[in-house]
């Protein structure tokens, strides 16, 4: 902490009271500085913008694929007798038979993957091999009734049902991906489909315009392109996402040129919505394993904007957009990959080190760009191909570019997030998460006051995560799921009770003393009136490779308990006022005169939980003696 001390001048850091947690600022900075008669005025006719070789092209791809070209061939043959598989209506059925999304999105994911395989590998080769599969595989795609998944089609069917309905298509994740891959297979491919016959490049144009371009052109209540926003509603990486791959189909398919600038100009007002209400500091609050789709997606939308428009609408030098990026490599905590994973974000993130690079050059950030080269050396797969075409071609382009850069993880001892109240303290062997917030975030957990502490890059005190999507996860059943309750994360039960969901839920007086390596936050907002508790202040103090966790709380009429939660990722011993951590590495003091300590083993039988922790995590619970109305609780690890 003593570079903590050297380097901060600022003392205190503070929250204003008068900006709530969920504050949505009209900034409007693409619009605001880019008319729709820019667009009209820059844009490049004829896609000039796209940067890669023509298809006819042979000798600029195979100098763009060379260093990979025995991969891409040899994936792409594994697919060249591949069955397309058939996606059934009890496949649709079964989200709501039984709440699985899987048994649909498997076939539908298979499909698509070999579908980039063989996209990837006829552009390398040139020679058609793979042309006939690729045709089938844009057959089959234009021949299934929704390329929407059926977790989503129901909000958009006035049936309400997970079976696709006849004359509707909306945008969701699924079909907005496949809209925006089957535009560039269109836009390689055309030529060579219809020398076998034009009703097929013809049919896959009308899909593409029915399917992504007509929905988002004539429909305002898509919830995620935040027109119709209501005041509770969130705007989350739906909203770049979805928008990039419509403003990438419209591109690419668009013919009409008055069309085609609306519809640009439309993406361009939907996604300052979401800029608009990400907060001015950077966080992504969806957390790592969410970024990539999230801040990523959004340079994604820029990048590909300002390719089109001959680089004259860029937004790259906006800070909150640098901010946005550089959240991904403060967020990095080390050893097995490990990251700070509040809210529904795995506690495991590999990244990808090309596209953190091209971020960072963008925006002009040698920490993105060091960051990255940190991963690329430490990848044994240099290279993959996905149905994300655009990111893959970019990709193929940029490779060369990350070798020049030195890898390196941020150095800075803190960095605190005063909107989003996400607060990162690290020191050589370790590393504090801890967080305030509302709990209505995106993705959100009842979780205010909440920490993660990892030592030697090893996980001690966690946040589990989430387990694997079903019809519960988003629904209003959410908080019926153990990950999302607030009684399976490092947070008290107070007088019996845990923290409520909604954005009226949250903490105050939140503040970062960056001299002291201290943390504060009142987390009673979190809970409902039956708790009845007027103030409970966490305290995070870090010096010196210790943490001290320290209550103070005051409750009226307290009839149970308080119990103060940790949750830890290998089996603790316990002992008289101690608990031993981590194979007896570390240690936790309390006063057991004041508590009961017991623990709880959770087995993981989810994979996606399972995949990160193991078998098995552990709750432990200290459970106090008595109930008084005031009082103040102590915790030390080392």
């Amino acid at each position: 902490m003593k570079k903590i001390i050297n380097l901060i001048t600022l003392l205190i850091i503070s929250i204003p009271t008068l900006l709530g947690a969920n504050t949505v600022r009209e900034k409007d900075i693409i619009t605001g500085r880019f008319k729709e008669t820019d667009i009209k005025s820059s844009l490049l006719s004829n896609q000039q913008w796209v940067p890669y070789p023509a298809y006819t092209d042979r000798a600029g791809w195979q100098k763009l694929t060379a260093p990979f070209y025995d991969n891409i061939i040899a994936q792409g043959e594994k697919y060249l007798d591949y069955q397309w598989q058939v996606v059934k209506a009890t496949d649709y059925l079964a989200y709501e038979r039984n709440g699985s999304r899987v048994i649909m999105e498997k076939p539908m994911n298979e499909n698509a993957v070999a579908l980039s395989n063989l996209f990837f590998a006829e552009l390398a080769e040139g020679k058609g091999r793979f042309l006939d599969q690729i045709i089938n595989g844009v057959w089959y795609f234009s021949e299934m009734s929704t390329w929407s998944l059926s977790a989503h089609v129901p909000a958009y069917q006035s049936t309400k049902r997970s079976l696709p309905q006849t004359g509707t298509h909306v945008v969701d994740l699924m079909a907005g991906d496949m809209g925006s891959f089957l535009s560039w297979i269109h836009y390689f491919f055309q030529a060579e489909m219809d020398k076998v016959n034009p009703e097929i490049a013809a049919r896959l144009k009308d899909n593409i315009q029915a399917r992504v371009i007509d929905p988002y052109m004539t429909r305002t209540d898509m919830w995620w392109q935040a027109f119709e926003l209501t005041p509770k509603q969130i705007v989350n990486n739906w909203n770049p996402w979805c928008n990039f791959n419509v403003l990438t189909s419209i591109l690419l398919i668009e013919d009409n040129p008055e069309q085609k600038i609306a519809g640009i100009y439309k993406t361009m007002r939907s996604v300052d919505k979401y800029i608009n209400y990400m907060k001015a500091d950077g966080a992504c609050d969806e957390g790592p394993s969410y970024w990539g789709h999230a801040a990523a997606k959004l340079y994604d939308y820029l990048e590909i904007l300002a390719l089109a428009t001959g680089n004259k609408v860029n937004l790259f030098d906006q800070p909150m957009i640098k901010d946005m990026g550089e959240y991904i490599s403060q967020s990095y905590i080390g050893g097995d990959n490990w990251v700070v994973n509040f809210a529904d974000a795995s506690a495991k993130y590999s990244g990808e080190p090309l596209l953190i690079y091209r971020y960072g050059t963008a925006v002009k950030s040698t920490e993105m760009q060091s960051f990255a080269k940190y991963l690329w050396d430490a990848k044994s797969t240099k290279l993959s191909f996905s149905r994300d075409a655009f990111r893959s071609l970019e990709n193929l382009r940029t490779i060369h570019e990350i070798d020049g850069a030195t890898a390196a993880l941020p150095s800075n001892p803190y960095k605190w997030y005063p909107e989003t109240e996400f607060l990162y303290i690290r020191e050589k062997g370790f590393f504090l998460g801890a967080k305030g917030g509302f709990n209505n975030e995106s993705h959100n957990h009842n979780d205010l006051g909440n920490f993660i502490l990892y030592l030697d890059e090893q996980p001690v005190f966690i946040d589990a995560g989430v387990g694997t999507y079903n019809k519960k996860t988003f629904s209003p059943q959410r908080y019926d799921i153990w990950t999302m309750q607030s009684a399976y994360h490092n947070v008290p039960q107070i007088n019996g009770i845990d923290q409520e969901d909604g954005g009226q839920f949250r903490t105050k007086n939140t503040k970062f003393d960056a001299k002291k390596g201290v943390f504060q936050t009142d987390i009673a907002g979190a809970y409902p009136k039956e708790a009845q508790v007027n103030s409970w202040i966490r305290t995070y103090t870090a010096k010196n490779r210790s943490l001290q966790i320290t209550d103070q709380f005051e409750i009226n009429n307290p009839s149970k308990p308080n119990v103060i939660t940790f949750m830890l990722a290998e089996e603790p011993r316990l002992e008289n006022g101690k608990i031993l951590l981590n194979n007896n590495k570390h240690t936790m003091t309390y006063d057991s005169k004041t508590f009961d300590a017991s623990v709880e083993v959770l087995n993981q039988d989810d994979n996606r939980l399972s995949s990160v922790w193991g078998e098995k995590i552990y709750r432990l619970r200290l459970t106090a003696k008595a109930t008084p109305s005031k009082g103040k609780y102590s915790f030390t690890i080392k």
